[in-house]
């Protein structure tokens, strides 16, 4: 059977402010039209690389990785993965050219793209690729030449001359050039969109994104503007039309769809080993260390301890987590030689193994708290574990981390700020030519948490916004524009916490670039950087634990040296001050909200403390769950529970 026809060259909102359509709106596009394969191929990175992957497996299309690179002269290059060599292979190039260049600004060098060009397909490119551009210019004999040149690098078979019929002023003298070029030096064609955008009628929003990146408005002319809004993910029936003299341009995309494999890593184990001493395993010395921690810790190792501590080590073992838990164990160590204060914090508490390595200082084993909540077999979840560590120390241990498994396989992980109500109401409405002054009123009155598709729902309930002068009817064309950026990545920045550690180096696997600090960023967010294999440890700065640390030091210098560690648990005069909503300075339970439930709940027990910080958060706000529990707790509304067997499970939060 004939391969169906495949869009090899594809920009996703991951080529920043030059890509207008979700990625799923993409897949669902090409599966639309029957589409076997498509490729996507952002700027200078693969950041939509692990989303992209999933979207199109789950759509029944087949997903093609690559890139369009920038190389040295500022020309553009379609770079594929044929395999998984091929995605390592540019993996290496982008970091390369990242690294290697100032911030914002990579290059693929001529030195690099010879390095790094194993398993890897080149296409020509758009008008601003060497080739296309050269002839464009009239400089025919350059154009050869540059031909010439990436043919004899990426082979015959591996290089293809790149047709885009976007009814663009010169397509027809440009075709008709490359298919002359292309039977001069034995070289195919290959029919593209070079899409931006995954409908007709998306190309506002995507002029609109190029305003903002040239940082120009709609009135005015600027040469990276689109002419028109052609560069849609077409049908092959569309380009057959645009295209009838090359049909087998049209072949050439479908045979090379079909010939590329998908080339994300999958199924492999990427954390990397701890360094055990000869003769034992990561899981035996897991064992030893907890064994050794738990006579530290308990005194005596009781039936009932041991039998909890032999089933969360089980289930450990068994999901081949033995070497994190002595990664962390390693940091807190290193921490504490060190003298910095750290402390596992979140549901890595309900674990005594955790405990007995010193990773969290909550005793789960007296407290009877569940492993399941952090760790459970059939859940098969990652372990994530996350390290509170004195602010002024935190780079200290990423640089420990740094140097014990090797400068190349630690990054920090990415995020992606994306288009929020306020950021893309001042970006958006600018480029409209939107008074600067109107445009401050209305973004100081969105609340943050507000999502720039939701500014008409808030313009409801808001009475800020409800109560306003503001006037709405010049905003109509804004707020659309507001709807369908919602959400979509403005650009790369550095997660506050959270390093990846790999047991190869990491450019085998992630693309690398630089921070606006200098810090080594991984392209991928948390959530991509999970579902590729690897593990994210969080490691966050927190000055509550600097505070500590100054005034423990202050105590000891004024001769009243304080043993934080033995403070009780039960101290009455600390309660005092809760029930006193005295709690100014206190972590966690210094907002306006804490305060006035501590005011009112009557706390006398850790227990009270655990559940007003739970208490707090949107879904037992939202959920109605904070007044029952205050009534229950100081006994004005009966204790009662949905089934009696979940009585030991809701004991502690008076059935709530």
């Amino acid at each position: 059977m004939e391969p169906g026809f495949a869009h090899l060259h594809v920009h996703s909102p991951f080529s920043f402010l030059d890509g207008a359509s979700r990625i799923a709106d993409l897949v669902r596009r090409a599966a639309e039209l029957g589409q076997p394969a498509l490729a996507l191929t952002d700027h200078n990175n693969l950041s939509g690389a692990v989303r992209f992957t999933q979207a199109a497996r789950a759509a029944g299309v087949k997903p093609i990785l690559g890139a369009e690179v920038t190389l040295a002269g500022g020309y553009h290059l379609t770079l594929l993965a044929r395999n998984r060599q091929g995605y390592r292979s540019l993996c290496r190039l982008l970091t390369r050219a990242h690294l290697d260049h100032p911030r914002g600004r990579p290059v693929v060098t001529g030195e690099n793209l010879a390095a790094h060009r194993e398993g890897l397909v080149a296409l020509s490119g758009c008008r601003r690729g060497e080739v296309p551009a050269l002839i464009l210019q009239g400089r025919l004999a350059e154009a050869r030449t540059a031909a010439w040149r990436l043919r004899d690098l990426f082979g015959r078979e591996n290089f293809y001359l790149e047709l885009i019929p976007n009814l663009l002023p010169g397509d027809r003298a440009l075709h008709q050039a490359l298919a002359d070029l292309g039977r001069a030096l034995n070289l195919r064609l290959v029919a593209t969109g070079n899409v931006h955008y995954a409908r007709k009628e998306d190309f506002p929003l995507h002029d609109l994104f190029t305003c903002v990146r040239t940082q120009t408005t709609v009135s005015a002319v600027h040469p990276e503007r689109p002419l028109n809004a052609e560069n849609y993910l077409k049908s092959k029936e569309e380009l057959a039309q645009l295209l009838p003299a090359y049909p087998q341009a049209l072949a050439a995309a479908a045979a090379l769809a079909a010939s590329l494999e998908p080339a994300l890593p999958a199924g492999e184990a990427l954390f990397p080993r701890f360094p055990v001493p000869p003769g034992e395993t990561a899981e035996g010395m897991l064992r030893r260390l907890t064994l050794a921690g738990a006579g530290r810790r308990y005194g005596r190792v009781t039936t009932a301890l041991s039998e909890r501590l032999e089933q969360e080590l089980g289930v450990i073992t068994r999901l081949g987590f033995a070497d994190y838990f002595l990664v962390l164990w390693d940091i807190v160590r290193a921490a504490k030689a060190r003298g910095i204060r750290c402390a596992g914090r979140g549901s890595a508490a309900d674990s005594v193994v955790a405990y007995c390595l010193g990773i969290t200082e909550v005793d789960a084993f007296r407290r009877e708290l569940l492993f399941e909540r952090f760790l459970s077999a059939e859940r098969a979840e990652r372990p994530d574990i996350d390290l509170d560590i004195d602010a002024r120390y935190r780079d200290d241990l990423a640089a420990y981390l740094t140097q014990r498994y090797g400068e190349d396989k630690v990054a920090a992980v990415a995020t992606y700020n994306t288009f929020q109500a306020r950021s893309a109401v001042r970006d958006l409405g600018k480029a409209l030519e939107l008074p600067a002054a109107e445009l401050d009123a209305l973004a100081k009155r969105l609340p943050h948490f507000v999502p720039a598709d939701g500014i008409r729902g808030a313009r409801e309930r808001v009475p800020e916004l409800k109560n306003s002068s503001l006037p709405w009817e010049r905003y109509e064309r804004l707020l659309d524009f507001c709807a369908a950026a919602a959400g979509l990545p403005r650009h790369l920045g550095t997660h506050l916490g959270g390093l990846v550690v790999a047991r190869e180096p990491l450019a085998d696997l992630v693309p690398l670039q630089r921070a606006a600090k200098g810090t080594v960023v991984a392209q991928f967010d948390k959530d991509d950087i999970e579902d590729l294999g690897l593990v994210k440890l969080d490691l966050l700065s927190l000055r509550t634990l600097s505070a500590v640390d100054e005034t423990l030091k202050a105590l000891a210098a004024s001769g009243r040296p304080l043993a934080y560690d033995r403070l009780p648990l039960d101290d009455k005069a600390t309660f005092k001050m809760l029930r006193a909503a005295e709690t100014i300075g206190a972590f966690q339970l210094e907002s306006p909200a804490q305060r006035a439930l501590q005011g009112r709940l009557g706390a006398d027990n850790m227990e009270d403390i655990v559940a007003s910080l739970a208490l707090i958060r949107p879904g037992p706000i939202k959920g109605n769950m904070v007044e029952p529990f205050v009534a229950r707790r100081r006994g004005q509304e009966p204790v009662s529970y949905p089934y009696p067997a979940l009585a030991p499970i809701l004991k502690k939060t008076y059935g709530v």
